[in-house]
């Protein structure tokens, strides 16, 4: 299925505005971002109805909090995934658990325009390279979700993760080396080398003179 860009249209900053004090307004933002916030809270919860009720409050949230919103030059998409992250980040706190990625996330993972290191991850085993990120911690994994899941720019990132958009690229680049590390095979140890009769000899003649000294 295709997705829908998530830059916002060229109105979208005027929509934003009348937001604030039109409810209709924000239904209309509500419409537009609604699928890809369940999406992505789905994807850190594994919880049909744990999603749902994340993704009301995510949009609660929002609406109580739209007169205070100051568009910095991050997309309105990157301020709701912040929200939503924020709820999540206390769902699992409170649950004392972390949610484990499976092969079907995995499959949903797309690789566009982030290099042949990123790309040829993705074409290795799809259960090894699940392993591999389920021993990653828990902010990698949602930094992948947000790169080859949800789409983001590492600016967008990291106005979701409260981090700067150089500490995103930084993590990306550090991630991807870990899981290529991971998937390295180990190296086979070289034979042992078969020791020769003469050898053997040599050893017991060095053996029967030591105890005759």
């Amino acid at each position: 299925m295709s997705k829908r860009p998530l830059e916002p249209s060229a109105d979208e900053s005027a929509l934003i505005e009348q937001a604030k004090i039109d409810q209709h307004a924000f239904g209309q933002l509500y419409e537009r971002y609604a699928q890809r916030i369940y999406q992505y809270i789905y994807y850190r919860t594994g919880s049909e109805a744990d999603a749902e009720d994340l993704a009301a409050k995510t949009f609660m949230r929002a609406w109580q909090h739209m007169a205070t919103y100051d568009d910095r030059g991050v997309p309105f998409s990157a301020w709701l995934y912040r929200i939503a992250h924020n709820l999540v980040a206390n769902w699992h706190r409170d649950r004392s658990r972390r949610k484990i990625i499976s092969l079907e996330d995995l499959s949903r993972w797309h690789v566009s325009e982030d290099g042949p290191e990123a790309s040829a991850l993705l074409a290795e085993d799809r259960a090894a390279l699940l392993r591999a990120v389920r021993r990653l911690p828990a902010d990698r994994q949602e930094l992948l979700t947000l790169k080859f899941v949800e789409h983001l720019s590492n600016a967008e990132i990291g106005g979701v993760m409260g981090r700067s958009e150089g500490a995103v690229k930084s993590l990306y680049h550090r991630t991807l080396m870990a899981l290529r590390d991971d998937l390295q095979p180990e190296p086979p140890a070289p034979p042992t080398p078969r020791e020769s009769p003469l050898r053997r000899l040599l050893g017991r003649f060095g053996e029967g003179h030591a105890e005759n000294d």
